[in-house]
């Protein structure tokens, strides 16, 4: 059997996995796991870059100790937005900020909305690369020669080889969808400086090699995946064809489609859908969705509750007793975030939830409306007509979660796997060493050696349209 290992950086927390393909099945072994906690400085909010990059090397010499000889190669991958600068000899610039940090807050670009839409195709989130890129200082553009996605600094100091990868690329507003190039003419207009953006790469091309550390076997290839952590649990959905939306879940719920094309409409614009790139050519049709993070900043101030056991409470409360827009963007930094729905509720004409089964069930029903919401948006947006939802990522352990998003959409869901984003790093890999052909081939590995659960609709679809018209 070969070998890989995946290095998967999450918004909360980061993983080291080993993957070894053998015989039409892939086996995933955890080799370390470990926090992300953010840091607030007098600065703002920073990623704590190098507790990260200390995780990812134990990760590395963890996984050593479970590969018969030598992984085949490694792949990184991360969240979004985020980047690190260097100066001109290489170092960084501070730490990295979080995508969660006020800076961007009424940031406005000198180039219309409708004009970054028809380069970039992407959705307006205030967090967007370029935004953080116009709320930079001048001292620090000035002194910055290179920008790093989190994952291509990761793989930098890997490695020492410079490169950006292009998945994570298409997620900064800076990219062109028809090119899939940097877009240069876009930078110059908004005004950032075009040195900053390294030569790109594509998912399964060379990254560099493992440089000698303590632990760390030195040498193995580093191959660039799909970096944006969405692309590589794209490419791990065990869909068979092309009618199905994904939901990729966990602190974010990335929920859209797979298109051969962009869709780069007015309408698409409006409706503030984005057109990423994925692996081998395809587009990732999207919109984000809050996502867990709802639920997992509610549960920081209940240290007394236990995520089962209010899960099981919610079950029994009655649907859409209070509802919540989950994009809102009050909900967006970190706080008190029982208090925030309370406030909502209250602002919007609704009693709000009193106990913490009842605020959960407002974050779930709320979340299950919101992927109804944008599930239909994206077929009636692209044309594509969708007969199942795959809901991939932590919360496909979420069985209330899941059944709502069925009985939400109309369709069945199918739920599973969990660690996709591992998953189809680890499949790029492969495919890079010529293990895998193609996207079908991946996903049907995927589904003959992850488990899944299929949840079936239920109830009056009456009722979630009512609850959808309270939300409009």
């Amino acid at each position: 059997m070969n070998s890989y290992v995946a290095v998967d950086l999450g918004a909360a927390s980061g993983r080291v996995m080993v993957g070894h393909l053998g015989a039409q099945r892939l086996e995933l072994v955890e080799a370390h796991r470990f926090a992300n906690r953010p840091v607030r400085l007098p600065s703002g909010l920073h990623w704590d870059i190098l507790a990260l990059y200390a995780g990812v090397l134990d990760g590395l010499a963890a996984a050593a100790s479970l590969v018969d000889g030598r992984p085949v190669s490694v792949g990184i991958d991360s969240w979004a937005v985020d980047y690190g600068l260097l100066d001109e000899s290489g170092a960084l610039l501070g730490n990295p900020f979080h995508y969660r940090d006020s800076r961007t807050d009424g940031i406005v670009a000198a180039v219309p909305a409708a004009e970054m839409y028809a380069v970039t195709g992407l959705q307006y989130l205030p967090f967007n690369t370029a935004y953080q890129l116009l709320a930079e200082p001048a001292w620090r553009l000035d002194a910055a020669r290179t920008l790093l996605m989190i994952p291509d600094l990761v793989s930098y100091w890997l490695t020492g080889e410079i490169g950006a990868e292009a998945t994570n690329a298409s997620t900064t507003q800076l990219y062109d969808v028809h090119t899939r190039s940097w877009s240069t003419d876009l930078m110059r207009r908004l005004g950032i400086p075009v040195r900053l953006f390294p030569p790109l790469r594509d998912p399964g091309s060379p990254a560099g090699s493992l440089l000698p550390q303590e632990k760390v076997p030195a040498g193995v290839p580093v191959v660039a995946v799909g970096s944006h952590d969405t692309a590589s649990a794209v490419v791990a959905v065990p869909a068979k064809g092309e009618r199905f939306a994904y939901i990729s879940c966990g602190t974010w719920g990335l929920v859209g489609l797979e298109l051969p094309a962009p869709v780069l409409t007015e309408e698409s614009r409006r409706a503030n859908f984005t057109n990423e790139g994925g692996v081998f050519g395809t587009i990732r049709y999207l919109r984000n969705v809050m996502g867990l993070w709802l639920l997992q900043e509610s549960l920081r101030y209940w240290p007394s509750v236990s995520l089962p056991e209010v899960l099981a409470a919610a079950a029994t409360q009655p649907a859409f007793g209070a509802l919540i827009d989950p994009n809102d963007p009050v909900f967006l930094p970190p706080g008190d975030m029982p208090a925030r729905i309370a406030d909502y509720c209250r602002r919007t004409g609704q009693a709000p939830p009193s106990t913490p089964a009842a605020t959960v069930r407002c974050i779930l029903d709320s979340l299950a409306l919101a992927f109804r919401a944008t599930v239909h948006e994206a077929q009636q947006l692209s044309g594509r007509d969708v007969d199942v939802v795959h809901l991939v990522g932590g919360g496909a352990q979420n069985e209330l979660l899941c059944q709502l998003t069925a009985d939400a959409c109309g369709v069945p869901v199918i739920a599973g796997p969990v660690e996709a984003t591992s998953l189809g790093n680890l499949l790029v890999q492969a495919h890079a060493n010529g293990d895998v052909r193609d996207l079908v081939e991946m996903r049907a590995l995927v589904a003959a050696s992850q488990p899944t659960r299929r949840y079936e609709p239920r109830g009056d679809q009456r009722a979630w349209a009512e609850g959808a018209a309270r939300l409009a």
